[in-house]
């Protein structure tokens, strides 16, 4: 086998389940997807669960032998682990192998991987491995290992056209079809939040028959009884209504949502794709080429949105606030910025004055 991102997985997760597999990826809940489901898959061919973890001071020395000792009450074995980041930040990125003796964290790191990779090799028949990171990337020799046995999944950040595939994927996997209304409205009501989408179609499946079609008003039902959902965040940006976006992120925040991620998930890309359209109309082009340009069907409600908010603004100006988002994102991580609510609240304002 090779390498996979995590929508090929998906699509393919009725094939035969590898007898390993290691994932990474900077979408978390993507992640702990694919792991999830490959212990569904493996519970379902009669394998018991085991699992560990490496973090902070841990080593590998556990999981090695979680991998090569014999359980008399499980003669068959999947076993999840999973390497936290407490243990990626005690040494620096990097494989390590020819670290120098000055730098023994990442040494020491890389012999542990190299002894988990060993283990992965000889590994029998009645076990399964997952191995999940949790950072951006693979370490590159523990990968090639794993490309040997079984599979790499990455799990990026989604596309805007990616995120009706998903949608109709984890509709799939617990036994639902949906209706085309139905994919606009997750797409639209949830934007990038993937975990969104998932719980919004667990609770629909709650009062739907097994293999039935969910439609767009059986998800609508219930929209009055949540939180603000980021469409409804999007929606007035487009239409420039700045003291209402500004009350929907407020609630949104008391909810529990993070500031942080409500701008880099939902703000920041409908600004995108606004200032994509606005760029696109400014060409003499019509809505169907920014529907080709977004990657979007022409009848998607992200299109409508991103031409009427082109229309509304112009390009210099969104220009202008887009890359004053960005300039918040990158504050806010690197710790420059901390009155999050307040800056972002003023940029929203900004933006609808």
């Amino acid at each position: 086998m090779a390498s996979e991102n995590a929508l090929g997985f998906l699509r393919a997760a009725d094939r035969e389940a590898p007898a390993v597999a290691l994932i990474a990826g900077p979408q978390e809940f993507l992640r702990e997807y694919v792991l999830d489901l490959l212990r569904e898959r493996a519970a379902r061919d009669g394998f018991g669960a085991r699992s560990f973890q490496i973090a902070g001071g841990d080593g590998f020395g556990a999981a090695v032998a979680e991998l090569e000792s014999a359980d008399l009450f499980a003669p068959r074995r999947f076993v999840a682990g999973r390497v936290m980041r407490a243990y990626r930040e005690r040494a620096s990125d990097g494989d390590g192998e020819e670290a120098s003796e000055a730098s023994g964290g990442r040494a020491g790191r890389a012999g542990g991987e190299a002894a988990l990779g060993a283990a992965l090799e000889r590994i029998s028949a009645n076990v399964r491995a997952a191995i999940l990171y949790e950072r951006d990337t693979m370490p590159a020799k523990l990968k090639r290992v794993v490309e040997k046995l079984g599979l790499t999944i990455n799990c990026p950040r989604p596309f805007d056209n990616q995120l009706g595939q998903y949608a109709e994927l984890f509709a799939r996997r617990i036994g639902l079809r949906l209706a085309p209304d139905a994919i606009d409205l997750l797409v639209g009501r949830h934007g990038a939040d993937l975990s969104g989408i998932a719980n919004a179609l667990a609770r629909a499946a709650i009062h739907a028959e097994k293999g039935g079609r969910i439609d767009g008003s059986a998800l609508g039902e219930a929209a009055g009884r949540r939180a603000p959902e980021p469409f409804e965040l999007a929606e007035s940006i487009a239409r420039g209504r700045g003291a209402e976006a500004v009350a929907i992120f407020d609630r949104a925040v008391a909810s529990g949502r993070d500031p942080i991620e409500l701008l880099g998930v939902e703000i920041i890309p409908t600004m995108r794709r606004i200032l994509a359209a606005a760029s696109i109309l400014e060409q003499r082009k019509n809505a169907a080429e920014v529907a080709h340009v977004l990657g979007l069907p022409p009848s998607s409600p992200l299109v409508t949105r991103a031409i009427d908010g082109a229309r509304r603004f112009g390009a210099q100006r969104l220009f202008a606030a887009h890359r004053r988002a960005c300039q918040l994102d990158a504050g806010f991580k690197n710790g420059t910025l901390r009155e999050r609510e307040a800056a972002i609240g003023g940029l929203l304002l900004e933006l609808g004055a």
